[in-house]
């Protein structure tokens, strides 16, 4: 791939998440997750990426076992605590041969939600983007466009999911705001399928294993739709970080065979949510998360308006 003109960014990659610590959880918990994991906690490591404050941290026990746990307290986190009791449950449908990492267990009771995985040996992908990461994980995509079409669960479809969507350009002040609306309401058949999709597909949602095999964690906000969405949504940080994406997309067997109006109007309908959203006040629980949309909202706005022919 040939460079493409990079953004600059300010974020402090894998260094996002402001999260509960070890140290931070009730006695009674750190006494039940010792429990399941049949050993005394000896180390814990706080995965800092990401945007959400519950814990989440790779434990390692006296007997040398190593497990990735995520909490949250129904009362103080109760929005964590019901995304992580979703995410359960989605994640335990999911055919055992989705590149996802495997739920061990769950507790919910005692106003906490826990979630025990699988240890997975791996780190996320290098910013910037490289080409040989972007590849392995577009092919990782691919593979969950193929496991999961049809969708497994029931879930919301595309369509309703990003059905107030549109309407973001009314909130957004930018000369074209009206003819990208236009844009955007055009994605109800756009976006339809019967495949379910990720939805959050990006570099701190990804782990890269030792063989080259990519991991996709987080599943909290699946859709059903398209096929090939989860491989656009991919694109955006490998296109801010300069990579030459349009290439990507001629050679890609499924973004490839996508119209072109069709790709704009996805643009369109992401980029009003992510402009909307990153003029937003900063939420305490996410320090990062307001910088992190706007910056996705560049990327994408001089993406879309150098595919249109717009200045």
């Amino acid at each position: 791939m040939t460079a493409a003109v990079p953004h600059p960014s300010t974020l402090p990659h894998g260094r996002t998440a402001r999260r509960l610590e070890w140290v931070h959880l009730p006695p009674h918990v750190r006494a039940e997750v010792e429990r399941r994991l049949g050993s005394p906690v000896a180390e814990a490591e706080s995965r800092t990426t990401g945007f959400t404050p519950g814990f989440a941290s790779v434990l390692t026990c006296e007997d040398g076992g190593r497990h990735f746990v995520k909490a949250a307290s129904v009362k103080a986190q109760r929005m964590f605590a019901e995304a992580y009791r979703e995410e359960a449950r989605k994640l335990r449908a999911l055919p055992p041969e989705t590149p996802a990492p495997a739920l061990r267990w769950l507790h919910d009771a005692d106003d906490w939600v826990v979630l025990g995985f699988e240890y997975v040996e791996g780190r996320h992908p290098q910013r910037p983007w490289v080409s040989d990461e972007l590849a392995a994980a577009s092919t990782m995509a691919l593979d969950v466009a193929r496991v999961l079409t049809p969708s497994p669960i029931e879930v919301e479809t595309a369509a309703e999911a990003f059905a107030e969507w549109p309407a973001m350009w009314d909130r957004v002040g930018t000369p074209r705001a009206t003819e990208l609306r236009a844009l955007a309401e055009q994605y109800v058949d756009v976006v339809a399928g019967d495949t379910l999709v990720h939805c959050d597909i990006r570099d701190d949602n990804l782990l890269l294993r030792p063989d080259g095999s990519v991991v996709l964690c987080d599943w909290n906000w699946p859709v059903i739709g398209a096929d090939w969405l989860d491989s656009f949504f991919l694109l955006i940080g490998p296109r801010g970080d300069g990579l030459d994406v349009e290439a990507h997309i001629a050679a890609h067997p499924l973004l490839s065979k996508v119209p072109p109006e069709s790709l704009d109007v996805a643009m369109a309908l992401v980029l009003g949510y992510f402009w909307a959203c990153s003029e937003q006040p900063v939420p305490a629980t996410s320090p990062y998360l307001r910088l992190a949309q706007a910056w996705q909202r560049d990327v994408l706005r001089d993406w879309l308006f150098e595919r249109r022919g717009w200045r």
